[in-house]
């Protein structure tokens, strides 16, 4: 009897794994669809390239704003309730999107997107700890890992088949039924936060002072790369720079830190995180523009631009696992700096390609990207986890994504400013390429720092 209930409720665990999983999806599909979308947007809104970026940025910016808050403010009260909530707007605000009819319109919906999305990505690690038996864990967080990667992989491949056949609202309301389905999963069978004898007030100053420096840091780089008014710009800046001053002074004096500054002592960590920035950075630079070379320069269709896409997260799919059996017995740091240097050499190869170009010469260069950026990826997950010490791995959680986040939005930045200063199509493609390769060499020289420091294989 007590086999069969413990069967029973394991059962119950792994069905609200789908509710995690649905929810990834969707806020992994809301940027790779709108990456191959921009051109489309742009000229529907009547606004710019460098513009139409901003429909990409404001995105990942809300969630990197308010992802630390959220983290906290799960792990103190409720990670369920946090992940619901978060759940109902992102689907209300998709809903949004899908009607907007003006760009300030489509822009604000997808902030709102962005508070959604922080409020779910902030739990999402803790609710997966609760829902597996610490034996399985490990396969809890590949599968997470997975999803990612098959939504990153056949998200091009969906918006460009949408695009053949509808207007671009519908890569926004597809999010809706899913949305709805993931809510009365979670609702009825996500766990709840294990007691605690002492909960600890939220820290409410810190949640303010990240979103302050966030905003204003990100803003300021934003409205730079528009050509905005400069000296006002600089004052935003400066203003974020040092409201970061304090708020990372008050982090030094508390136990359990909105921001983990305390983990940057470990030379290990900090070099990870080093890492992890610079190579999304790369990766973004390179995945934002190639669209608009695709569509503008060489007249691809939207289904055609999106089957290019593809094989860039399709072969980072099929590397991930294995790069991570590699590393069980081989040096992690140095596996990721191999993979930053196969990236670098798959973005050589688009920058050097010749201006009239066959998609099977463009799919197997991107392929390259995806294998270089497989290798890399997985293993540097690995090496943070390691260096982390397991009583903080919330807070070093929370802190991995902030520098994912951190490092896609500078690269979206980037190619905004590329696209503002720049008026021909094809040298703002290949600028934003150079400093593709540019940042992946940075985030390889920075793995290579830390092979000394891993002291043994993962076995």
């Amino acid at each position: 009897m007590n086999e069969s209930s413990e069967i029973k409720f394991s059962i119950r665990n792994y069905v609200a794994v789908v509710a995690i999983l649905i929810v990834l999806i969707m806020t992994v599909l809301d940027v790779t669809v709108v990456n191959v979308a921009l051109p489309v947007m742009a000229s529907r809104f009547g606004i710019t390239d460098s513009q139409a970026v901003w429909i990409i940025t404001v995105y990942q910016l809300v969630i990197t704003m308010l992802l630390l808050p959220m983290s906290s403010f799960g792990d103190r009260y409720s990670y369920r309730r946090s992940f619901l909530v978060g759940v109902v707007i992102f689907t209300a605000a998709s809903a949004l999107c899908a009607a907007s009819n003006g760009f300030a319109m489509i822009v604000a919906a997808r902030a709102l997107q962005g508070v959604g999305a922080a409020c779910v990505m902030g739990v999402n690690i803790a609710l997966t700890r609760l829902i597996y038996p610490r034996n399985v864990l490990g396969r809890g967080l590949a599968l997470n890992a997975m999803v990612i990667a098959i939504a990153t992989a056949a998200g091009p491949t969906i918006a460009g088949a949408i695009l053949a056949v509808a207007s671009w609202h519908w890569l926004f309301l597809i999010n809706v039924p899913f949305g709805i389905a993931a809510f009365f999963l979670g609702k009825h069978l996500l766990p709840h936060n294990p007691p605690k004898s002492a909960r600890g007030n939220y820290d409410w100053t810190s949640a303010v002072e990240n979103v302050v420096v966030f905003g204003l840091i990100f803003l300021a780089l934003g409205s730079f790369a528009r050509k905005g008014d400069v000296t006002l710009n600089s004052l935003i800046l400066a203003a974020g720079l040092i409201t970061g001053v304090f708020y990372v002074r008050r982090q030094l004096h508390r136990e359990s830190p909105l921001l983990p500054v305390d983990l940057f002592r470990i030379r290990l960590y900090s070099l990870s995180i080093s890492t992890s920035v610079s190579s999304f950075i790369a990766q973004n630079l390179a995945m934002i523009s190639l669209p608009f070379l695709f569509l503008n320069t060489h007249g691809f269709s939207e289904i055609t631009t999106g089957l290019l896409m593809t094989p860039w997260p399709l072969a980072t799919m099929i590397v991930s696992p294995l790069a991570a059996r590699f590393v069980e017995r081989h040096n992690a740091g140095a596996t990721a700096a191999c993979g930053m240097g196969v990236y670098a050499v798959g973005v050589l190869l688009l920058l050097l390609a010749p201006a009239s170009i066959s998609e099977w010469n463009i799919a197997w260069r991107m392929a390259v990207c995806g294998i270089g950026f497989g290798m890399f990826q997985t293993p540097n997950n690995i090496v943070m986890v390691m260096a982390t010490p397991v009583h903080r791995t919330g807070g070093a959680g929370g802190m991995q994504s902030t520098a994912r986040l951190v490092g896609q939005t500078l690269g979206a930045t980037l190619v905004t400013v590329v696209f503002s200063l720049t008026s021909n199509m094809v040298q703002s493609v290949h600028l934003c390429l150079t400093l593709a390769l540019a940042f992946a060499i940075v985030a390889g020289l920075f793995s290579l720092g830390r092979i000394s420091r891993i002291k043994k294989p993962l076995a």
